[in-house]
């Protein structure tokens, strides 16, 4: 069986329950023929939703959190819905669940697994390298094909309601084009809430959350909104240096002058080396057409008769590797976390078109 394929390397340390491709350097791969005989013709309004749950050790958690997305507690298959991967990190014992529906349907195959999520993940236990606020941290509804981005602000304020209506005790703060008030950004509203500190500074009585109860350390505080797509990069230096880590991802963000646009990225010790890791996010502001280097900066891509672009993450590792030079050291390798948006909407028409709810089974090492 055919499968349309990514682009992506990984370090040799770097998890995940399907087999990995690897390499030192980023590749682009086109997509398959078949995929291109796929898209687009089943005509649905297909989004997304990168499901981070503060869970990486325990396998069985977290699939079974991922199979709620897909049948309801009598086995019933929810209708027009896959998972296309399941990426998990044992050092930050964090795991992203890739769901993929119609607009119609995403809702309640969500709920269905926070739900699920919230019932087996107590945060008051969770140890890991990295930052989280919630037993189900992050609920972003990115648009794939047909829907707006205030369709998916849509979803995930019903999204939000229906998890406050089967947990009573959970709390919810509403990010992008969810938050009708401000619109912030998800970075904006982890700012206010202490997201990026030591969970041990956080005094949970202060917090301010928009939907649900106040936040208890049972169940924490989730994000859940809607934004254009935002991908997963992250690349491996050759160090034990954090202070080195740190430096580098801060000169990228693109909050620095000279950053990266749409890059947000931070720095951890993992697996004895240091890894910058980077959330790219897509845009719809005007290009910056200089380049410091000889890889194609942005990529863009159309979505409901609109253009968005993100940071090629070839330009990203290039970034990085000439940031690390500076240093002296190298890096050890790049890994594009899950897909980039053109890929994971040809592997939802792929998925659905042949009925593979449980798409990350399949992958056979294509996809990381």
């Amino acid at each position: 069986m055919d499968f349309p394929l990514s682009f992506v390397t990984s370090p040799p340390h770097v998890g995940s329950w399907s087999a990995e491709m690897k390499s030192n350097s980023l590749e682009r791969r086109p997509e398959t023929e078949q995929t291109a005989m796929t898209s687009n013709k089943l005509g649905l309004r297909l989004a997304a939703c990168l499901l981070n749950v503060s869970e990486a050790r325990k396998k069985d958690v977290v699939e079974k959190i991922a199979r709620a997305a897909l049948y309801d507690k009598n086995g019933k298959v929810h209708p027009n819905t896959t998972v296309l991967n399941i990426f998990s990190d044992y050092d930050y014992n964090r795991s992203v669940i890739t769901i993929a529906a119609t607009a119609e349907q995403i809702g309640e195959s969500v709920v269905s697994a926070c739900i699920e999520g919230f019932a087996s993940i107590d945060l008051s236990e969770h140890h890991g390298i990295h930052p989280c606020l919630g037993a189900i941290d992050l609920v972003p509804i990115y648009p794939l094909s047909g829907v707006t981005l205030d369709k998916c602000g849509e979803v995930a304020r019903d999204i939000a309601e229906g998890m406050a209506t089967a947990i009573p005790e959970c709390s919810i703060f509403l990010f992008g084009h969810a938050d009708l008030q401000g619109r912030k950004s998800l970075a904006e509203k982890r700012r206010d809430l202490g997201w990026f500190k030591n969970k041990k500074e956080i005094d949970l009585n202060k917090l301010k959350c928009d939907v649900g109860a106040k936040p208890s350390w049972r169940y924490g505080v989730t994000g859940v909104g809607a934004s254009p797509y935002v991908m997963n990069c992250n690349v491996t230096l050759c160090t034990q240096d954090l202070t080195i880590g740190r430096e580098i991802a801060t000169a990228i963000r693109s909050r620095t002058e000279g950053g990266l646009k749409g890059v947000q990225a931070m720095a951890f010790p993992h697996n004895g080396l240091v890894e910058i890791a980077c959330n790219v996010e897509s845009f719809q502001d005007a290009l910056d057409s200089s380049s410091t280097t000889n890889v194609e900066k942005h990529i863009s891509y159309n979505s409901c008769s609109k253009t968005f672009s993100y940071m090629s993450p070839l330009h990203i590792e290039a970034r990085i590797r000439g940031l690390a030079a500076q240093q002296g050291i190298d890096i050890a390798g790049t890994a594009l976390i899950g897909f980039s948006p053109q890929v994971c909407k040809s592997t939802t028409e792929y998925a659905l078109s042949h009925g593979i709810a449980e798409f990350w089974k399949t992958r056979k090492g294509i996809f990381m």
